[in-house]
């Protein structure tokens, strides 16, 4: 059995154009989502990368998603904008917003952008690290469709709303901390079922809340929460802050990010940037290497994010090697 085929970089982002393109997504917009994409990939986080594509082209050719889309951007102050994502995919509006940031920040020291009327918007660190190349710390939080159950409850109610940071360092990439508050991402169940392989025990539950290791029957049910009742509360508190807050859908009222038909998802996103000298008295880079240094001179300790930055290194030098069923899928759809 082949173990899947290979691609370069460059060549999976043309490929995912191409089928963006085809299903009715303007060029500027597919380049904008499928270089998201790839970058997942890259860094390993197969549940949003290209296993995603299908999904993303169906939405647009029913309607579900617009891929003509073009975000407004409505000024709220010098340091906060508010942006409609048109029900298009999420990665435009963030790109209109990591620029509105990048601008007020230099002189407000923080500044924060509300995204609404959006979809699904990938690998959280994608968006921060952009910001921590820019010198600023980023910091996201985003809603999505329901997937996890209050706690105690059975039905699902927030999604898995993730959480993801990015600081800048002295040298090198910057510190980037990006984490769903499930146990695991859900595009991880997702891409677990294109792929035909069953999920670890303790992931998810059926919709009778029994534990399942069927991809299938755990994207009918629910995600089960890291930290358990303390991670149902942080869902929580993401869901106010990113949906709540910026007159988003909250999860239970968002339609799937996966199936083609329904209406739009219409989540939100929050997006700060703070520009760490000011506050620090500028001291921010100094303590924030002496804080890695505290880290990882732990025997046996690991930087969140260094691991993806291996499988980065890794992609740009040998390519991506995408199992066979989504290799196929992509290219069909790019044809």
């Amino acid at each position: 059995m082949s173990e899947g085929e290979r691609f370069t970089l460059a060549e999976a982002r043309d490929l995912a154009v191409r089928a963006l393109v085809a299903a009715g997504t303007t060029e500027a917009n597919a380049l904008s989502v499928a270089t998201a994409l790839v970058a997942a990939e890259a860094d390993g986080q197969k549940g949003h990368g290209l296993s995603r594509l299908s999904s993303y082209a169906g939405q647009v050719r029913t309607g579900k998603v617009r891929g003509d889309a073009e975000p407004r951007v409505e000024k709220l102050s010098g340091s906060a904008v508010r942006i409609d994502a048109a029900a298009g995919f999420a990665f435009p509006a963030l790109e209109r917003a990591r620029e509105a940031l990048v601008s007020m920040a230099g002189s407000q020291v923080v500044a924060l952008a509300a995204v609404y009327n959006s979809h699904h918007f990938g690998q959280g660190g994608y968006h921060v690290e952009r910001l921590a190349e820019q010198g600023l710390i980023g910091l996201m939080l985003g809603n999505s469709p329901q997937a996890i159950a209050p706690w105690g409850g059975k039905q699902g109610l927030f999604g898995t709303n993730p959480i993801a940071l990015a600081a800048p360092r002295r040298s090198g990439a910057p510190l980037v901390i990006d984490l769903s508050l499930a146990k695991v991402a859900r595009g991880k169940v997702m891409a677990a079922a294109k792929s035909g392989e069953e999920i670890p025990e303790g992931w998810a539950l059926d919709a009778e809340g029994r534990p399942t290791r069927d991809p299938e029957a755990a994207l009918a049910g629910t995600m089960i929460p890291m930290g358990e009742a303390k991670g149902a509360a942080l869902a929580l508190l993401v869901e106010v802050l990113s949906a709540t807050l910026v007159g988003a859908n909250h999860g239970f009222e968002a339609s799937s990010f996966f199936a083609a038909e329904g209406p739009p998802p219409g989540v939100g996103q929050l997006l700060m940037a703070i520009d760490p000298a000011p506050l620090s008295g500028g001291s921010f880079s100094d303590r924030l290497e002496v804080l890695i240094d505290a880290l990882e001179v732990q025997p046996g300790a690991r930087l969140p994010g260094n691991r993806g930055l291996a499988a980065r290194e890794a992609a740009a030098r040998d390519g991506l090697l995408l199992p066979p069923a989504i290799a196929a899928e992509v290219r069909a759809l790019a044809d």
